[in-house]
């Protein structure tokens, strides 16, 4: 007797000592375990085992067995499954789960009107003078569940979230929770998953960034403050402490778009770091560079919806891409897979979470593997936030976070019917619920009677109403169903009486009968039945159509209009018979060849041998070096000039180069071959120029002009003391306060430089002050925009006491007035050929400019400044023959050869010259003349632009948009979603271009576009 009260003293300690809490008990105290045994089951434990038959048994929260055949302990409570399915309970790695919206500072973003600059944080406390800097925060510490929200991903299927704040650049730690209708106090699991990144300012009040270069460039500058941080004790800083401390966690970092996604990687290998990319779904464009990134993703599934094209003149509004991102998107997960990638799937981004299963449907139809499909929700983002030994599994010591289900989880009739989160049930649909769809007979008070029908999942969730007779209607009705309690709204639109209410159960199952009471919009009301009268018949779902046209069509490069199915390569090129303008010595050549061999120029004469090469014809044509842009806004993304602070040398152009630009085929199609890719004109000093070359299809990296010198740019005038732009709240606001500028900035820049040479010194590594001293160095070299005399005066000044030089004055139309000065310190001078009057700055300009700068002797060239102007440089050039009778030799070099020396390349490019790259234009006339059309460009070697494959590609593109229409009105024919045809036009920047990143940029079809000032 005594061993035997022993023993339940023990057990009744053993369950107080279980339900001992920090919390204190209001009421009863409930101390015992849940106990279950899930019988006859077919037990998915992971993606690589099913169980048939097994046994589930869990106690306290926590799964005790899973296995075939095992023994029911004693005290547990038996649910037999038979025929049923149990699954791990899904885990989404992406969400705000549990967080406040986050509210923009009024005051917040850049170019707001009459506001406030905010250039330091007005944060109080010690924190980073950037608030997009906010490693400090903790989800933790802000998170409180959501019970509404838990219930919607809860009948998805969800168990446990991982929740980001998605405010800032350095977003601070997430948290691992899962959704139980429990205290926060219960739900964590845990509390740093990882620390967070993107590219977007957020909520943060500062001017800084307002571009995408500015963000990367913050991003990197706090790396490299953390850095100095760690070994220095001059100050405390909040968010750099947190912010190391938080290295050691995974890193996952939010990218729109492929782009953005190699832009993260890129700033992950200069610190070495590994960054999980929540990346946007289209990674199946560059699926090579995305995997060779070796980074793990999170992907969403929010396929876009057809576009509604029956009217063909809202139809014109959308572009190529957008067409066939709508066909090509779902694939992006079985491209994923099939190339090796780990991904995790995310319902982030849906419109709706109900969709998430339809999209995960679509998904597979489009060729992703259901057993990759399921690791995607379950044990891949388990194992990417560090909690796979709690969940993403059916194991024994795991929380018992599980489905039970009718089918396989993946068949469009499966039933999700129970989630169990911590070992606490869910019902989601009743097990031994009738299947409801159908067709029924419905009486309601007041209206008479109805054909209700109901379709969706086997539970129901979709429904019409339809009147017969004289009156006749049908509208689609709401239909919601918990248990067997059902509600029903609907609106007969020639029913005076307007919105219709009903609400009731289910009072019998055979045949199925649902009744209850009705409410009408004028306050009647009354009763309703309906009663089953025949099955549904089974139509393609709305989310679920299958493509009944032909396969996708081909993936081009770049993802846009006039993309290459296949990427071209160097060819060995013999041009023959043509008027070949070397602008070297032997000048123009007439009925000469030129050998195109390794992507350089081979030889350049009269008779050469073709050998083997490819001959092409150019009698009658003329062939001349690719022409050169030295002024150029084309193929960048996220903003042109970080205008929020008067320095901002730190910023890169080559950080954000947009391969997708459009601009790039087109001056192809001008004759350009390589362009400098300038920041904009809003500071004094501005970012770092970007030397590409136009190689249509090839990635942003492989754009850039290797060997070359780097380049910054300057800017003078009224664009950079912004008095005329708004407050004027931005030092500098006046001429006196430009030249300031300068002189503060390269003193600055020589203190550093001499910080850094003495030995011992901790120096903060100051990415502005990096490129002043590359520039006091001669290994950085200025681009200047410029217009008025004084001015240019004031820069050739400054530069001459502060002991560095000045490459290039662009625009300068002026530059005639002060040639000689210009000569004397070697500064080159691009410049337009005859624009003025366009602002007060050029009233004196004249287009005898670019002659009197040529005729001092100063390398002298025309630019654009402008996408258009840019496909016609040529003429441009001519203007110089028009206006001063410059020889046309030296007039094409305007364009060629003297941008090619302003940029420090003419030893690669600019003439065509045996060893120089193979940078060729093939003309149908004089390349100075109106009438000429440029019929091949060759960069490097490659083919280019070919005006015949151009005529060729045209018609490809009408024939593949004819295409993608009809597949878009089938779908819409079938019930398929739409959306209303709106285009994504591409950003046309110019130097003045102010735009606030944070507001969010990319999207498919609008990487790309930029144009003049």
């Amino acid at each position: 007797m005594k061993k035997t009260i022993l023993t339940l003293m023990l057990v009744f300690s053993a369950f107080l000592l279980f339900a001992q809490q920090t919390f204190p008990v209001n009421g009863s105290v409930d101390i015992r375990s849940g106990q279950f045994a899930f019988t006859n089951a077919n037990i998915v434990v992971n993606a690589n085992q099913t169980i048939s038959n097994g046994v589930l048994l869990i106690k306290n929260q926590v799964i005790q067995s899973v296995g075939a055949g095992t023994a029911v302990p004693k005290g547990y409570v038996v649910i037999d499954l038979k025929g049923k399915y149990i699954y791990p309970s899904l885990i989404d790695a992406f969400t705000s789960y549990g967080l406040p919206e986050a509210q923009r500072n009024a005051q917040g973003g850049f170019g707001g009107g009459a506001r406030r600059s905010i250039f330091t944080s007005t944060k109080k406390g010690a924190y980073n003078w950037n608030e997009a800097i906010r490693p400090e925060t903790e989800v933790k510490a802000i998170f409180s569940a959501d019970q509404k929200k838990a219930d919607e991903l809860r009948k998805v299927g969800f168990g446990s979230v991982n929740v980001i704040n998605r405010d800032g650049i350095a977003r601070g730690t997430s948290a691992a929770v899962t959704l139980n209708e429990e205290s926060d106090n219960k739900v964590m699991l845990k509390d740093q998953t990882a620390a967070n990144y993107s590219f977007n300012k957020g909520t943060s009040a500062n001017d800084y960034p307002t571009s995408l270069m500015g963000s990367i460039a913050l991003l990197r500058q706090t790396y490299y403050d953390a850095t100095w941080y760690k070994n220095q004790k001059e100050e405390y800083n909040i968010s750099l402490e947190e912010f190391n401390k938080q290295q050691n966690l995974p890193q996952i970092f939010e990218a729109d778009g492929w782009a953005n996604l190699l832009r993260a990687d890129k700033i992950a290998k200069e610190f070495n770091k590994q960054f999980i990319v929540k990346s946007s779904g289209d990674e199946y464009q560059r699926i090579d560079a995305v995997k060779a990134t070796g980074a793990s993703l999170i992907i969403p599934i929010n396929f876009p919806k057809a576009f509604d094209v029956e009217d063909p003149a809202e139809a014109r509004n959308i572009s190529l891409a957008q067409m066939k991102n709508w066909e090509m998107a779902p694939t992006n997960p079985s491209v994923l897979e099939k190339s090796g990638v780990n991904f995790a799937i995310t319902a982030f981004g849906l419109d709706n979470t109900r969709d998430f299963w339809a999209n995960m449907r679509t998904a597979i139809e489009n060729g992703l593997s259901e057993k990759q499909a399921l690791m995607a929700i379950t044990e891949t983002p388990a194992k990417l936030l560090g909690i796979s030994d709690k969940v993403g599994s059916l194991e024994k010591g795991k929380l018992a976070n599980f489905l039970i289900t009718s089918d396989n989880i993946f068949k469009n009739n499966n039933i999700i019917y129970e989630n169990w989160v911590q070992g606490k049930r869910y019902v989601v649909n009743k097990m031994d619920v009738t299947d409801l769809r159908g067709t029924y007979n419905l009486n309601v008070d007041g209206i008479g009677s109805l054909v209700l029908k109901i379709t969706g999942t086997a539970g129901g969730n979709a429904a019409s109403i339809e009147r017969t007779g004289a009156d006749s209607a049908k509208v689609n009705a709401t239909f919601t169903r918990s248990g067997d309690w059902v509600t029903l709204n609907f609106n007969l639109k020639k029913n005076p009486k307007g919105d219709t209410r009903l609400s009731g159960y289910l009072s019998a199952a055979n045949p199925i009968v649902m009744k209850g009471e009705a409410a009408l919009s004028d306050g009647t009301e009354g009763k309703w039945t309906a009663t089953f009268k025949e099955a549904a018949k089974e139509m393609p779902k709305r989310d679920e159509l299958k493509a009944t046209l032909a396969a996708n069509g081909p993936l081009v490069f770049p993802f846009l209009a006039f993309g290459n199915e296949v990427q071209p390569k160097a060819e060995t090129v013999l041009l023959k018979n043509a008027t070949v303008w070397t602008n070297e010595k032997d000048g123009i050549l007439q009925n000469a060849d030129v050998l195109l061999e390794n992507g350089k120029i081979k030889a350049v004469g009269k008779n050469l041998a073709a050998g083997s090469a490819k001959v092409i014809d150019a009698t009658g044509k003329h062939v001349t070096p690719g022409i050169i842009d030295e002024h150029s806004h084309i193929a960048g993304s996220g903003g042109i000039n970080e205008g929020a602070q008067s320095v901002s040398s730190e910023v890169r152009i080559g950080d954000i180069l947009n391969s997708e630009d459009i601009n790039i085929y087109r001056q192809l199609a001008g004759g350009v071959t390589t362009s400098q890719i300038l920041h904009g004109s809003a500071n004094p000093i501005g970012g770092q120029s970007q030397l590409i070359k136009l190689r249509w299809g090839k990635l942003p990296e492989e754009l850039k002009f290797a060997g070359a010198d780097g380049f910054i740019k300057f800017a003078l005038g009224e664009n950079v003391k912004q008095s005329n732009f708004g407050t004027g709240q931005r030092f500098p606001v006046t001429r006196m306060g430009v030249e300031q500028t300068f002189v503060d900035a390269f003193t600055r820049a020589k203190d550093y430089e001499a910080a850094l040479k003495v030995k011992g010194n901790n120096v903060r590594r100051d990415l502005e002050l990096d490129a002043l001293v590359e520039i006091l160095n001669n290994k950085r070299f200025i681009t200047c925009h410029s217009y008025v005399q004084s001015e240019i005066n004031m820069l050739i000044h400054v530069a001459d006491s502060l002991g560095f030089k000045i490459n290039t004055f662009t625009h300068i139309l002026e530059g005639y007035k002060l040639a000689d000065k210009m000569k004397a310190h070697n500064i080159a001078g691009s410049t337009f050929s005859d624009w003025w009057a366009y602002k007060y700055e050029v009233a004196e300009a004249i287009p005898y400019n670019g002659k009197i700068m040529h005729n001092v002797g100063i390398t002298t060239a025309f630019n654009s400044d402008d996408a258009e102007m840019a496909r016609r440089l040529n003429q441009e050039a001519g203007k110089a023959v028009l206006y001063g009778n410059v020889p046309e030799e030296e007039a094409f070099k305007f364009v060629t050869l003297n941008p090619a020396k302003m940029l420090h390349i003419d030893d690669k490019v600019g003439s065509l010259k045996v060893g120089k790259d193979a940078d060729v234009v093939i003309w149908s006339d004089n390349p100075l003349s109106i009438y000429a059309k440029v019929e091949k460009t060759f960069v490097d070697g490659i083919l280019y632009w070919d005006m015949e494959k151009d005529a060729q590609k045209l018609k490809q593109q009408q024939a593949e948009r004819a295409r993608l229409t009809q597949k878009m009105l089938e779908s819409k024919n079938k019930g398929g979603r739409t959306q209303r045809p709106t285009g994504m036009a591409s950003t046309l920047y110019n130097c003045e271009t102010l735009s606030d990143y944070s507001a969010g940029f990319e999207a498919i079809g609008t990487e790309g576009g930029h144009g003049h000032e």
